[in-house]
């Protein structure tokens, strides 16, 4: 499941103008080269004067460009020496974009930084207020809107330092997964080995990860998989999906673990990966079938937990694929003839995808049915669970309580809103090509 190496790479910029004219604008032109150089002498005075305080203390706050080439406040969370070379000015800094999702933490070097905006002692409340100021909604929502990930609220106050200070610094900078280099968003607990090797390599198909190019070459001349390691129960167009057994495939089940850590930002991972099944969704051409996202599920649930754990791969999202892998998580749920619902706690994104899918799902109903439908009837249509069945109409203010019990209020034109508002409902799961049996069942 592995090797050895790494590498770095830096980038960099400059500017420069200058211009003459008749007697009458040497005078202004003076005059403005005069301001230019005393603003160059004051900026220079300011970072000479950081420049003794070098390298930058952990918990520093300082304006940083991003790769939007605009300056942005960051938290300095780590540093490390950036060469061999023991000059303060040499030292490379993790740091975390207040304004954005931990995802986009990275390390960054000194010329990226702006030391005249250096701050190393502010107020954690006063500064995160003021940042959450800067930025419009629009802007949060489009940084945030890709990335569905489980909250914390399972966690104490302790756990949580513990879970952020043990995974705070992204211990793997990039994979290579296919015909893709994706950027990653979070620390994944991978073997020791591999701890601060910027980039890996994985094999597409069984998952196993190296740390050169070469070796992923080698090894792609023996591996004989062209899809995931699993049955194939479903299969429409070039989308196919996989179901793999964790305790069958044991060491295919833990990279994948490894493999969505570095993009969601979960307390677990689960090493014990026998108890789960793993439902891998793939695009199929004549080179094999190649993983776009998957979701698993526990063999038994008490909770009647039907998804616990679901991705979308960041080249391919916004695609419908997560909509479509929880719609697919209840059409297995139907299969087994029992209502389903996603593990807790779901983060509020999360609860937003789920909101959007059950919102299309039971509006379609309410507006094509005549005469009067129950909750309970709702839930065995749709193997959504009752309890969420109930707070996605109470939020749409669908629901009244008379004599006694909830009635639902399903007036067309306000179905017409709220399923306009809802937005499109993804890809459909074509339910003819679903050739499975529930686990239970089999053998």
């Amino acid at each position: 499941m592995g090797s050895m190496e790494a590498s770095t790479a830096p980038e960099n910029g400059s500017a420069a103008g200058g211009g003459a004219g008749g007697t009458g604008c040497n005078g202004a032109g003076a005059a403005l080269n005069g301001g230019g150089m005393e603003r160059r002498l004051r900026s220079s005075a300011a970072s000479a004067s950081w420049a003794a305080h070098l390298p930058l203390e952990v918990g520093t706050r300082v304006m940083c460009r991003w790769r939007d080439q605009k300056l942005h406040p960051v938290k300095v969370i780590e540093r490390r020496k950036g060469s061999a070379s023991s000059s303060p000015a040499d030292y490379e800094y993790y740091v975390h974009y207040t304004e954005f999702n931990r995802r986009l933490d990275e390390w960054v070097k000194l010329e990226q930084l702006d030391l005249d905006t250096v701050e190393t002692d502010v107020d954690e409340k006063v500064e995160d207020k003021a940042t959450s100021l800067k930025m419009t909604r629009h802007q949060k929502r489009k940084i945030d809107e890709t990335h569905v990930e489980q909250g914390h609220e399972e966690l104490d106050a302790a756990s949580l330092r513990e879970h952020e200070e043990f995974t705070k610094v992204k211990n793997i900078a990039k994979i290579e997964l296919g015909r893709y280099e994706i950027d990653t968003w979070y620390f994944s607990p991978f073997p020791p080995e591999y701890n601060d090797c910027p980039k890996l390599f994985f094999c597409e198909f069984c998952l196993n990860f190296m740390k050169r190019k070469e070796q992923l070459q080698r090894h792609m001349k023996k591996c004989d998989l062209k899809h995931p390691p699993g049955d194939e129960i479903y299969r429409s167009g070039t989308l196919s999906m996989f179901e793999v057994d964790g305790k069958k495939n044991k060491v295919y089940g833990q990279n994948l673990c490894y493999l969505a850590k570095l993009f969601l930002d979960h307390k677990t991972l689960y090493y014990d990966v026998d108890l789960f099944l793993f439902y891998v969704l793939c695009e199929c051409d004549d080179r094999g079938c190649h993983m776009v996202g998957y979701f698993s599920k526990e063999k038994h649930s008490e909770e009647s937990y039907n998804l616990a754990c679901i991705l979308t791969l960041p080249p391919y999202q916004r695609k419908g694929y997560g909509k479509f892998l929880i719609a697919f998580s209840y059409e297995l749920s139907k299969k087994e003839g029992k209502v389903g619902t996603p593990e807790r706690p779901l983060s509020d994104l999360g609860l937003l995808s789920y909101r959007g899918y059950w919102t299309r799902v039971l509006l379609e109903i309410l507006k094509k049915h005549k005469g009067n439908i129950s909750i309970k009837e709702l839930s065995d249509m749709t193997a959504i669970k009752a309890d969420d069945i109930l707070s996605t109409l109470q939020s749409l203010d669908l629901i009244q309580y008379r004599k006694g019990q909830h009635v639902i209020c399903a007036d067309p034109k306000v179905l017409d809103r709220h399923l306009k508002a809802a937005g499109r409902g993804g890809l459909d799961v074509d339910v003819s090509k679903l050739i499975w049996t529930p686990y239970k069942e089999q053998g």
